[in-house]
């Protein structure tokens, strides 16, 4: 089976999201926010290049990136 693409988000649900730094982030660089987009897919973005887009999730695949984090199976 073909590898699936990442779901892309269009350019005005990245613009008009509400953005939240990450927990995690520290004081300085480093920073990374994360948001719900309107399609109720989730988004993460650097903030020193948030020119540069963001990394949409699908809810499956957010859920098993958030439980990987929190598990420590994808270290920060």
């Amino acid at each position: 089976m073909p590898p699936t693409l990442a779901p892309t988000a269009t350019l005005l649900e990245i613009r008009s999201a509400v953005w939240h730094k990450s927990t995690f982030s520290g004081a300085s660089n480093g920073c990374v926010e994360h948001a719900e987009l309107s399609s109720n897919r989730r988004a993460i973005r650097d903030t020193k290049t948030r020119e540069s887009g963001a990394i949409v999730f699908e809810s499956p695949a957010w859920r098993a990136f958030v439980a990987g984090v929190n598990s420590g199976a994808l270290p920060l």
